[in-house]
C-alpha cells in the first residue's frame, strides 16, 4: 500500500510519498538521460511494447527492481509524480501498461503536471492498463490513482479501469491513498471492502492533516515517518497500516514501506529520498536529476551487500525487534543529519557516503546492545521467514 501527499505552502509545493510494496522487493534509485529516438521506434514496458516518441526527458526514478516503470520519479523539469494502487469496481486488465509504466512514461515525455494528465489519460485510453504488478505474487493487480505535482501546482488524476477522473490541488494540502476519493468518481466505482481491508481512510486522514499544516522538508520527512495515532501497532491480518509508515508482518495485508521522497519543489529546493526502506530507519538523501550515483546494479529479492538497498535492511531488520526503543537510539542524530544537509545541501554522492558511514555505526550499536525482542511470536515467524526468502547473510539478524 501508499500514501503521497502535496502540500502548497506560501513559498511553492512540497510532494511526499512512501511506496510500500513487499518486503523482499528492493526499491533502487535510476537515473536515466534525455535521450532522442529514431522515427518509427518502440519502447519496451514492464509487459508490453508502445511506440515511443521522438524525445524523452532526463528523469531519476525509484522503481521496483523488476520493473520498467516506477513508483515515484521525478524529471528534468521539476515534474514529479506517485501513484497509488486503487480496488475498483471494473475489471482488471491482461498484460498492459502497469500505472507505474504510465507514470515514467509521463515523466519521460512532458515538463508539467496539466501535460502529464494528458498523456496518462492517453495512453491509458489507447493501451489499457493490467497485468502482474508483483514479482512475488503474480496474481497481485489494481488500478491506480497519482498524485501529478510541478512548482505551478498539483493535480489529482484517479482511474478504473478505462474510466478516469481529475481534481486540481486548491487547498492547503491533499493525500490520496489506496482508495478513490474524488466525489462522485469515487461513489461509482470505488471497490469499498477492499478500501476497508487496506485502511485506505485511516491514513489518509493522517497525512492529509500532515500535507495542510506542512511548512517545510522536516515536515513533510516526519509526516512519511509516521506510524499512527497510536504509534506502531501490529495487527495479524493487516499488518501495520494504521499510518503511511508501514512495517511488514500481516496475512491479509503484508505491505512495507520499501522507498520515501520529498520533492521540495520551492526556489532552490530538491528532491529528497531514503533509496531504503523504512524511513523510520532512514536517512533522507539530497538527489538531482543531473547527479547519478552508484547504489548497485544487478539488483534482485536476495540480500546482495553490494546493493544499498540491502545494506540498508541490515539496520532495519536488526531495529523490527523493538522498533521504538532502537530507533529512540538514532533518530537525534538521524533527524540532526538531514537539518545539517538542508542548511547546506552536499553532493548526492557525499551524502549516501556520509549516511552509510553513521548506518553502519547504528547498526553495531543495536547488535552490541542485543534489545529484548518485543515482536509477538507471530510476528517474529513472519519476519524470520522474509529473512530467509530472501538469503540474508548474517545469522545475528536472522530473527536474533
Amino acid at each position: 500500500m501508499c500514501d503521497t501527499l502535496v502540500s502548497i505552502t506560501d513559498r511553492g509545493v512540497l510532494f511526499a510519498k512512501n511506496s510500500d510494496r513487499d518486503a523482499n522487493e528492493p526499491q533502487v534509485l535510476r537515473w536515466f538521460r534525455d535521450a532522442d529516438h529514431p522515427a518509427g521506434s518502440a519502447v519496451r514496458c514492464t509487459w508490453i511494447e508502445i511506440p515511443q516518441v521522438p524525445h524523452t526527458h532526463a528523469v531519476v526514478l525509484s522503481q521496483p527492481w523488476w520493473m520498467w516503470g516506477a513508483e515515484i520519479g521525478a524529471n528534468e523539469h521539476g515534474l514529479v509524480i506517485g501513484n497509488e494502487a486503487v480496488y475498483t469496481n471494473q475489471p482488471y486488465g491482461e498484460h498492459a501498461l502497469l500505472g507505474m509504466d504510465l507514470l515514467r512514461l509521463a515523466l519521460e515525455r512532458v515538463a508539467t503536471a496539466a501535460e502529464a494528465v494528458n498523456v496518462i489519460v492517453e495512453l491509458l485510453e489507447r493501451h489499457g492498463q493490467g497485468g502482474p504488478c508483483s514479482f512475488e505474487r503474480p496474481g497481485a493487480t489494481y488500478h491506480n490513482s497519482y498524485l501529478i505535482a510541478d512548482p505551478d501546482g498539483a493535480v489529482v488524476l484517479e482511474t478504473a479501469g478505462s474510466h478516469w477522473a481529475t481534481e486540481v490541488v486548491t487547498g492547503r494540502g491533499r493525500s490520496i491513498s489506496n482508495g478513490l476519493t474524488i466525489p462522485g468518481f469515487a461513489s461509482r466505482f470505488a471497490d469499498k471492502t477492499r478500501g476497508v481491508d487496506v485502511a485506505c481512510n485511516v491514513r489518509r486522514s493522517r497525512t492529509e492533516t500532515s500535507a495542510s499544516s506542512a511548512s517545510n522538508v522536516l515536515d513533510v520527512f516526519t509526516a512519511l515517518r509516521d506510524h499512527g495515532a497510536n504509534g506502531l501497532v501490529m495487527d495479524p491480518a493487516r499488518g501495520s497500516l494504521a499510518g503511511p509508515c508501514a512495517h511488514s508482518g500481516g496475512v491479509l495485508v503484508a505491505t512495507q514501506t520499501t522507498s520515501s521522497w520529498v520533492a521540495d519543489l520551492r526556489p532552490g529546493g530538491c528532491n529528497w529520498a531514503t533509496a531504503t526502506a523504512a524511513p523510520c530507519t532512514s536517512v533522507f538523501h539530497p538527489i538531482r536529476v543531473d547527479q547519478p550515483v552508484a547504489l548497485g546494479t544487478d539488483v534482485c529479492n536476495r540480500f546482495d551487500p553490494s546493493v544499498r538497498w540491502w545494506r540498508h535492511e541490515r539496520l532495519h531488520r536488526a531495529a523490527r525487534r523493538d522498533l521504538q526503543t532502537a530507533v529512540m537510539r538514532f533518530s537525534h542524530e538521524r533527524d540532526s543529519l538531514e537539518q545539517r544537509w538542508i542548511n547546506e545541501p552536499p553532493s548526492s554522492v557525499n551524502a549516501f557516503a556520509e549516511s552509510e558511514f553513521i548506518e553502519r555505526r547504528w547498526l553495531d550499536d543495536l547488535l552490541d546492545r542485543r534489545l529484548d525482542d518485543a515482536r509477538p511470536d507471530w510476528l517474529r515467524d513472519r519476519h524470520r521467514d522474509e529473512d530467509q526468502r530472501a538469503a540474508l547473510d548474517d545469522p545475528r539478524l536472522r530473527s536474533q
